[in-house]
């Protein structure tokens, strides 16, 4: 965690003269030389804390600065001797680090821990030391962000600290908190480090920090690490940036003018608010220019108003839509639906009379404050409230459940620090997140109840939703239900959807391979991967090795070879026999085959067979790829006896009541419809696709002439990918 030199190159002086906030570095400069006079002590206050503590007071007035003056000095005397890289003394950094929390609002714990997060590092004070002397919460924190040795973990050091961290953030956020703050200083003094180290500590602060920076919504922390980061990984672009905000800060702004009329319209309307210029960071500048090409000077900023009362906000977007052309494609209201990380905001933008365009955010002073701090404006989010007793064991996430638990999540099951590192960094890469509202379809076959919210990444499909909601249950989705309507699993999502997954009833389905190539979360691909690793971890049940061809019960979960609805086994007391020895076996659900189909089977991953008919398109994409096949018969000679599911394509002339009349033709060969998918008429042709339980499989051959004699229907065919008519008809 060692801050290294200071960077000349520091981006913070162009947002300065452009009147950007800022944290403020004069006080850094002020402790550091502080630093230099040492612990004595003024007033009862250390120099060096004088500042820090005037901050910290300014957000709240009550705060205890004994706690304070204890740490540092603990801190200055453990530090005492030690020099970053710049020549400094080491105590100017945990100082910097606490003057950037005290900034945004944190509380007197949070500091603490702060002023001591490398004491156990880098000195000779231990964990008992700190819990001794300030308390188990204070402890707590300080070992969250101290990292694992090399000379113990070797390289996987910094993926496991990381996991580390993130279990204890799940614990208690304001880990993180203190995270950030530290990489932000040490960001903003990486000049005397070699490139390539700037680039490597860059790239993981990209990946990992700025990311759960978004996440945390400390959007002050986020956008300066941004600004950081852009500098050493992309000098060009950042440089071109930095000359574009340069040649626009001597001009008169745009915006400037805008904001006036502004606060007279709401001073008229007897809105008491505050109307600010917004300066954007060179990052969100370099991405306008991307998404506009050339750029005016509004475009540089935005308004932000601030009021009092939630009202106040809607009450301010009516008068600015009322006096200004408003652009209405750019209206947001994150504050009926806050964002996953605390944020709520009005957005709009609106016209001013040069033709400029405005994008406007309008909050109350209490959501700035969360805007711009995230979890560290609510202080300690764990304190009891209204005499409420201390919660006990593991903490609730304060944002909205949703990332946090399900990076805890999938950590718990993934052992392997490479696997780990690369599954973090394609999580955190999702930087928007929705929220989908579940459904429970109820046994008795009522009507489907509330199941509550779920949030998932931007881009999820329903395979996501049903991992999240069901964890490796989820292997036993076979559909779902979008908005009402049936639909593939590999289904994106959309943000407010409606969503009801359509479980197997006997636990006898299971995930394909398919599946892999549309799931966005980590938890799905690794629960996923785990089943198709082998059969005892995906339930398939092997026989015992033995001589010449084995008997085995057909597994519970086939391997669907096509991830259409429908995807179904025969029932599990249906037996096939294997020419391989020891293997266990299951049914594609690309062509459901049941007796007496001619079947064929393919060797998998784990050691499985795959069955197959011998006409599905996917025996012959095999095949060509030269895998050899294993024979596969069907046990016994007479196969009638057993049940079996089958998915079957009806085509037919489109009319009124065609599907009650199949349904009705169905029900009397005595068949179930476990699902039903009806495509949208074209030409007057329409097709009905069916998934079905058979009672006896020997009743498939009727079961598909009595749906060729319902009025309108030319052709039944088992599912496949095209019509083969006479071949494919039993």
């Amino acid at each position: 965690m060692s801050a290294e030199a200071t960077n000349p190159g520091n981006p913070g002086a162009a947002g300065r003269r452009r009147g950007r906030r800022r944290l403020e570095l004069r006080g850094l400069r002020r402790i550091g030389r502080a630093a230099l006079l040492g612990p004595a002590p003024r007033d009862g206050l250390p120099h060096a804390l004088e500042h820090v503590a005037k901050v910290h007071r300014g957000h709240h007035p009550d705060a205890d600065l004994d706690t304070l003056t204890r740490a540092y000095l603990l801190a200055e005397s453990s530090h005492r001797g030690q020099l970053r890289k710049s020549g400094e003394p080491y105590i100017t950094h945990p100082l910097a680090v606490t003057l950037i929390l005290a900034e945004l609002g944190a509380e007197t714990t949070t500091l603490t821990a702060s002023l001591l997060h490398d004491t156990v590092e880098d000195t000779e004070v231990t964990l008992n030391q700190v819990r001794e002397l300030f308390g188990a919460e204070v402890c707590y924190l300080v070992d969250g962000v101290t990292k694992l040795e090399k000379v113990d973990y070797g390289a996987a050091a910094e993926p496991e600290t990381f996991r580390k961290m993130l279990v204890a953030t799940g614990n208690d956020v304001r880990v993180m908190s203190i995270k950030l703050a530290d990489r932000l200083h040490n960001m903003r003094t990486l000049g005397v480090m070699r490139p390539e180290k700037q680039a490597r500590i860059a790239k993981v602060t990209r990946d990992v920090l700025i990311p759960l920076a978004e996440r945390l919504g400390v959007q002050a922390l986020k956008a300066e690490l941004e600004d950081l980061v852009f500098a050493i990984l992309h000098p060009e672009e950042y440089a071109t940036t930095r000359s574009l905000v340069m040649e626009y800060a001597d001009r008169p702004d745009p915006l400037a003018d805008l904001a006036r009329r502004v606060r007279a319209v709401l001073a008229e309307a007897g809105i008491d608010a505050e109307v600010l210029v917004r300066p954007r960071h060179f990052v969100s500048v370099h991405r306008v220019r991307l998404a506009r090409g050339e750029l005016t000077g509004a475009d540089l900023g935005r308004l932000l108003v601030l009021v009092g009362e939630d009202a106040d906000c809607y009450a301010v977007l009516g008068e600015l839509h009322t006096c200004f052309t408003p652009v209405v494609s750019e209206f947001k209201d994150f504050i009926a639906a806050p964002k996953f990380n605390l944020y709520q905001s009005l957005h709009t933008a609106i016209t001013g009379p040069s033709g400029e365009i405005a994008e406007t955010l309008i909050r109350t002073h209490q959501m700035h404050r969360v805007a711009e701090a995230g979890v560290i404006a609510l202080g300690n989010p764990y304190a009891p409230t209204d005499g409420a007793d201390a919660p006990e064991g593991e903490r609730a996430d304060p944002t909205r459940p949703g990332w946090l638990s399900r990076l805890l999540e999938w950590q718990r099951t993934t052992p392997d620090p490479d696997t780990f590192w690369t599954s973090l960094r394609d999580d955190l890469a999702q930087d928007r997140e929705i929220t989908v509202f579940c459904a429970d379809a109820p046994s008795d076959g009522s009507s489907p109840v509330a199941g509550g919210a779920i949030g998932l990444p931007a881009g999820a499909s329903c395979v996501d939703a049903a991992y999240e909601r069901h964890g490796e249950a989820a292997h036993c989705c076979i559909g779902a239900r979008v908005n009402g309507r049936l639909a593939t699993l590999a289904t994106v999502l959309r943000d407010g959807d409606s969503l009801q997954l359509l479980m197997a009833p006997d636990s006898a389905a299971g995930p394909s391979p398919e599946w892999l190539d549309h799931v966005r979360t980590p938890a799905a691909r690794l629960a996923i991967a785990r089943w198709l690793a082998g059969p005892q971890e995906s339930g398939a049940r092997p026989v015992s090795a033995g001589e010449g061809p084995a008997a085995v019960p057909l597994a519970d979960r086939p391997a669907a070879d096509d991830d259409r609805p429908g995807a179904d086994p025969v029932a599990a007391s249906l037996l096939v026999v294997a020419d391989l020895p020891g293997a266990a076996v299951r049914l594609a659900g690309c062509c459901t085959p049941v007796p007496p189909d001619t079947v064929t089977g393919f060797a998998v991953r784990g050691g499985t067979v795959t069955v197959h008919r011998a006409l599905c398109p996917a025996v012959a994409r095999m095949a060509a790829t030269g895998r050899p096949p294993v024979g596969v018969r069907w046990r016994g000679a007479d196969q009638g006896g057993h049940g079996c599911r089958v998915t079957l394509l009806a085509e037919a002339f489109s009319r009124p009541h065609l599907l009650a009349d199949l349904t009705e033709a169905i029900a009397s060969q005595g068949a179930a419809v476990v699902s039903a998918a009806v495509e949208p008429p074209h030409e007057q042709r329409v097709r009905h696709t069916y998934t079905l339980h058979l009672p006896n499989a020997a009743g498939l051959p009727s079961l598909m002439r009595a749906m060729r004699q319902v009025p309108g229907v030319f052709d039944v065919l088992r599912a496949g990918r095209a019509r083969q008519a006479a071949a494919l008809r039993p």
